[in-house]
């Protein structure tokens, strides 16, 4: 089977959110033209190289023909995300891959024609390839090989930005290269050990016995234990911030969701956080934290999240374990679904075997159908059978987000202790805690201070205790 892929016009992106963002961003993309031809370079560098004119190839195993196209139309976005230019899509039918070359003997010729026909300089596999068959079919075709797990990690190494994204994503990176590393070319790669004897590479080569190879690993080694120390740190950070957040009775809501469902700008409609919104895969990796309010008046936090796709690579959410704990530390999740996608069934099951892998399916899940506006009506009938619970809303032109507020509220935490109090009027900064995380039932203003019946967490209990009537 064999697609050909016209890049898709992307929708206009939200240009009131983000906009200095967005706009470096598009500065930033992938210039063509650069070599990637197989020289005396070292591994790390050469995976580093840009991604120009590529060809995606899928192997089929299970599912229907619509699942094995809709995978590979993932691929061809997460391959544009990334800058490149799709140009054909080959898929195979097999029980399982390959074991030498992921693809069959007779699809690597087939796969070699077209490489050779469409001048591509690399090949992008749906699926992560061992090294050997990486090496194998490189040395079969001549050109890059990248596998879905390097473009995933790729792209995150595009878009983060924070100090701490930017360790998060290395780390991943890293611990992905170090099984792969090899070397290129004999006199990099290999060096005789002492003076004498025969073999080696002859004069100039003959070293202390040290290979390219081994430096490469021992450094990544060194870099990947560095790394590990600083994650560590800044997860200490965080913690600290959330006990505190958690200590002051704030309720934590988190928007989570497949990469590309509208997350950001839900995030948008709800708190006007103006965060980056685009129209691409993975664009929000460093999570952003904004306070809101119920229509009762309770205050709490809404947190975007990274975005999860089928087969994430388990190295991204092992190096995002501590960003992906706030989704498992929140109060309510707020799960957001494309609804205008093939395939949000696959969605919803592939989020909810992430949140899984983060201890975070325990969290009081509301489901959020988003992009209704471009969902078509039988879609639409369908996805409120399935999901009947579910809010139906629109991002881009705020249709539902009453309703989605509403629901929200409804599902935020209950203080637990009622209490009658009689605050003085010279402590209003109680009276101002009392409405932000609590619930006032009655209140009335007397002589000597405000009477209220109130229902609170136990932190504010145990603040409000003396001024009990």
């Amino acid at each position: 089977m064999r697609n050909t892929y016209q890049t898709p016009v992307l929708d206009e992106p939200d240009l009131t959110t983000g906009d200095l963002e967005l706009e470096e961003r598009h500065s930033l993309r992938r210039v063509a033209g650069l070599s990637t031809e197989l020289t005396d370079i070292t591994e790390v560098e050469y995976r580093q190289l840009r991604l120009e004119r590529v060809v995606l190839v899928g192997v089929w195993t299970e599912g229907s023909v619509g699942d094995a196209e809709n995978s590979l139309a993932e691929l061809a976005a997460l391959a544009e995300t990334a800058g490149s230019q799709v140009l054909e899509g080959l898929i195979q039918r097999r029980k399982q891959p390959d074991a030498a070359t992921f693809i069959g003997r007779g699809k690597v010729d087939e796969l070699r024609d077209v490489v050779l026909s469409s001048g591509a300089d690399t090949v992008i596999c749906d699926g992560e390839l061992s090294p050997s068959q990486l090496r194998k079919l490189e040395q079969e075709i001549k050109v890059k090989v990248v596998d879905r797990t390097a473009l995933i990690l790729d792209i995150f190494a595009q878009h983060a930005k924070s100090k701490e994204g930017k360790a998060q994503v290395e780390l991943a990176q890293l611990q992905y290269l170090l099984p792969r590393l090899r070397g290129w070319g004999d006199s990099l790669s290999r060096q005789g050990g002492g003076a004498g004897g025969s073999g080696g590479g002859g004069v100039g080569t003959r070293g202390p016995g040290e290979t390219k190879l081994e430096t490469d690993r021992r450094r990544i080694n060194q870099r990947i234990t560095k790394l590990r120390r600083e994650i560590k740190a800044m997860r200490t950070v965080r913690e600290t911030k959330r006990s505190r957040r958690q200590s002051s009775g704030t309720p934590a809501v988190a928007i989570a969701g497949y990469t590309n469902a509208g997350k950001s700008s839900l995030l948008n409609r709800l708190t006007e956080a103006g965060v980056l919104v685009e129209n691409a895969l993975f664009a929000t990796l460093d999570p952003t934290t904004r306070r809101t309010s119920a229509e009762d008046g309770r205050v709490y936090t809404l947190s975007d999240t990274v975005g999860f796709v089928r087969h994430l690579p388990h190295q991204i959410v092992e190096a995002f374990r501590s960003t992906l704990e706030e989704v498992a530390e929140a109060d309510l999740l707020v799960h957001v679904v494309d609804g205008s996608h093939p395939d949000p069934e696959g969605q919803v099951s592939a989020v909810r075997e992430v949140l899984g892998e983060v201890d975070a399916d325990q969290v009081p899940e509301l489901l959020v159908i988003n992009k209704m506006d471009a969902a078509d009506e039988e879609t639409v009938l369908r996805l409120k059978r399935a999901w009947p619970d579910a809010v139906f809303v629109s991002a881009r032109s705020g249709s539902g987000i009453q309703e989605l507020q509403a629901a929200i509220a409804a599902r935020l935490p209950r203080p637990a202790v009622d209490l009658r109090i009689l605050v003085p009027y010279d402590r209003g900064d109680l009276v101002a805690r009392v409405h932000r995380t609590g619930q006032v039932l009655q209140s009335r203003h007397l002589d000597d201070g405000t009477e209220m019946q109130v229902r609170v967490g136990e932190h504010l209990a145990a603040d409000l205790e003396s001024y009990r009537c």
